[in-house]
């Protein structure tokens, strides 16, 4: 077991139980808090991922934690698939989703439907690349859901995993500490009104495996040529592995 599966936003239930309720209840302002927290920086680690990902021209994309679509819709402008299917377990967060691409006309393209993670429904070798953009440390179990991310990627498909971490050099890591426990809990109780959901994000993000020790998880759950690289003094890190 990992660190971040012992980390729960609430106090009953299940984890998987507990991230599920805690999107629902905060889908509303999810969009807002993410890009004023991260200070709008998220959106250009989404294009470097999305553009490492599109030199290997996937036609049929797996994003993994959705949410409100954000990483489906921009993959879907930058690297033109045939089809993108965004999975989650919030049916809050897809309800946002599904919305926004109503309103930039992707429902050709861009489709949702609720998943769990751990178990999806999807046959083996179905896509040419899944991705998942900040949700793989709210997996309940982080092996078990990487596991099933290998079966239904194509043999010599592509994982992409965009996920936020923690500078690891001072000054930056004793900056963000302080921004994480202090300022973003404050923010994201008066928007989102659920004081928890953001006291667990920086708890869980700061517990993820990060680096080497990602690489070698990742190994461990089949996957070859790993590259991974940080952005930002080490605020998000890529991982690019092939199958």
């Amino acid at each position: 077991m990992y660190k971040q599966e012992t980390i729960n936003p609430y106090h009953e239930g299940e984890k998987g139980e507990q991230v599920e309720k805690m999107f629902d209840h905060i889908a509303h302002s999810y969009d807002l808090l993410n890009h004023a927290l991260s200070l709008g920086i998220d959106r250009g680690w989404r294009r470097k991922a999305i553009d490492a990902l599109k030199v290997h021209h996937p036609k049929r994309i797996l994003d993994i934690a959705t949410g409100t679509g954000d990483f489906a819709i921009l993959s879907a402008k930058r690297i033109q698939p045939q089809q993108i299917i965004g999975a989650d377990i919030s049916e809050g967060m897809m309800a946002v989703g599904r919305e926004k691409v109503k309103k930039k006309n992707m429902l050709d393209i861009i489709s949702f439907q609720r998943e769990d993670c751990m178990h999806l429904s999807f046959p083996d070798d179905s896509f040419d690349a899944v991705t998942s953009a900040y949700g793989v440390r709210n997996f309940q179990n982080l092996d078990a859901g990487l596991s099933e991310m290998y079966r239904v990627l194509r043999t010599g498909g592509h994982l992409l995993i965009v996920e936020l971490s923690t500078p690891p050099h001072f000054p930056m890591k004793q900056l963000f500490w302080v921004y994480a426990h202090v300022v973003m809990p404050v923010i994201g109780k008066l928007i989102s009104h659920d004081a928890s959901a953001y006291t667990y994000l920086p708890s869980s993000m700061e517990a993820f495996p990060q680096g080497e020790v990602m690489e070698g998880i990742l190994k461990k759950a089949g996957f070859q040529q790993i590259k991974w690289k940080r952005f930002t003094f080490g605020l998000c890190t890529m991982y690019l592995a092939s199958k």
